[in-house]
């Protein structure tokens, strides 16, 4: 891939990011080029990432909170795990824009144990992707299997200090099952139209079993924050 040949675009806090319309349209440009991506979750991790900070990214989405992250502070360890394997690529041109080496880019799917390859399912809106037939079927474009990992296997191995979290619902089932107590803090988009209140009540409660308390200073929303000692 010619790096310097990509057309490319610059954000107010100087990310960059290839102009491609397959993975960034007109308005999810502007919204980079005015500060409103992902706002919520920017503002809240600007906030909580500290120096030398393990990173475990659940959704690494187009590469922009991993970039954005490692930009920001140097981190001992940063890692993203992406189910879409379309995006996997556009990730790692982002990254590599970015001179962001150090960041560890994984297309798997985290789950209880691990376990043989699971379907997941690619819609119109690649970023509601997911590993649910059921949430908007008639928008589903074609079908392909993951490899899962075992979340413990990587939290026992990265030991991640700072948690960041978007997995489209799979979130109500994936952080009651994984290894937290490592965490200072952390920040989860909570989907509450598909996880319900049972649903929210596992991740908050995933959370204050590793010790960490809702921290609603920088929460917004449905982007909830926790974190340890404050």
């Amino acid at each position: 891939m010619d790096i310097a040949a990509t057309e490319t675009f610059e954000t107010p806090n100087g990310l960059r990011f290839p102009r491609n319309p397959d993975f960034i349209d007109r308005r999810t440009e502007r919204a980079l080029k005015s500060e409103g991506y992902e706002d919520k979750e920017t503002r809240a991790v600007i906030q909580l990432l500290r120096r030398d900070d393990r990173v475990l990214e659940l959704g690494s989405g187009i590469g922009y909170m991993s970039t954005l992250m490692a930009r920001r502070r140097p981190l001992e360890a940063i890692e993203t795990y992406e189910a879409n394997p379309r995006l996997l690529p556009f990730i790692r041109q982002v990254h590599a824009l970015n001179d962001r080496s150090e960041i560890e880019a994984r297309n798997a799917v985290l789950s209880d144990g691990g376990g043989d390859a699971v379907p997941f399912y690619i819609r119109r809106d690649f970023l509601a992707s997911s590993l649910c037939r059921e949430d908007d079927p008639d928008t589903i474009e074609e079908v392909v299997q993951v490899p899962q990992m075992d979340i413990q296997e990587v939290t026992a191995r990265l030991k991640p200090t700072f948690l960041v979290c978007d997995i489209e619902g799979a979130e109500a089932s994936l952080l009651p099952a994984a290894d937290l107590s490592h965490l200072r803090a952390a920040v989860v988009e909570l989907h509450p139209q598909w996880i319900g209140q049972a649903g929210v009540q596992a991740v908050f409660d995933a959370f204050h079993r590793a010790g960490l308390t809702y921290f609603p200073k920088v929460s917004h929303a449905k982007v909830v924050c926790f974190k340890k000692g404050f």
